[in-house]
């Protein structure tokens, strides 16, 4: 037996293709939306205990935290000056080697001034 075979109108399929074009075009504008959202540049986490850590661009914006992650190219001695906290060594008896830290390295600072 012979099939036959449905013809579909031109209109029909030039409108089921200008609506695919706009569920893809909306679809990533969700993503985009939802990536910029999800932290983009500054980023800020909630640690246990209420503490605050602070990566990225938000760094420059907000004044040093009591708990502070290093970030990639810092030392004790510029974190001392941008926070106003000499005594850093003293108050990290987990940091045995002042040159030796590194970038995800969690201390506990006292700032003495603000930004």
């Amino acid at each position: 037996m012979a099939r036959k075979q449905l013809r579909v109108p031109s209109w029909v399929a030039a409108a089921a293709d200008a609506a695919s074009w706009c569920a893809a075009l909306s679809l990533v504008a969700l993503l985009l939306v939802c990536s910029l959202g999800a932290g983009g540049a500054g980023e800020q986490q909630q640690h246990p205990g209420g503490a605050a850590v602070v990566r990225g661009a938000a760094l420059s914006a907000r004044p040093c935290e009591e708990i502070y992650e290093v970030a990639e190219g810092e030392t004790l001695h510029s974190i001392s000056d941008k926070c106003g906290d000499p005594y850093i060594l003293e108050r990290n008896p987990h940091v045995h080697d002042p040159d030796d830290v590194f970038p995800g390295l969690v201390i506990k600072i006292t700032p003495s001034r603000p930004r």
